[in-house]
């Protein structure tokens, strides 16, 4: 059975919640290829006061055709508040 999107996005919140103990606050990237799921996921790396001064950390989470996490990546940290600048490859 092929896994939708959804799925995929909730997998990946979850397991990379497991392995570095952080909190997902968002996915905000998805998308499929031969190899399988990319998955961005902005986890709270710090809690601050105020929320606008948290920090995020965005990882790029890959999954296989079954939903299983093979590969975490952190691409970036920034304060919640910072405007999203998408990163040239």
């Amino acid at each position: 059975m092929a896994l939708g999107m959804l799925e995929v996005a909730e997998r990946a919140k979850q397991e990379l919640a497991q392995v570095t103990g952080l909190r997902p606050v968002a996915v905000v990237a998805s998308y499929r290829d031969a190899e399988g799921w990319r998955v961005s996921v902005e986890m709270l790396e710090m809690a601050r006061v105020p929320e606008s001064t948290d920090i995020l950390g965005t990882y790029v989470v890959e999954l296989d055709e079954e939903g299983t996490m093979v590969r975490f990546q952190k691409k970036r940290a920034h304060l919640r508040a910072e405007a999203y600048e998408e990163e040239q490859e």
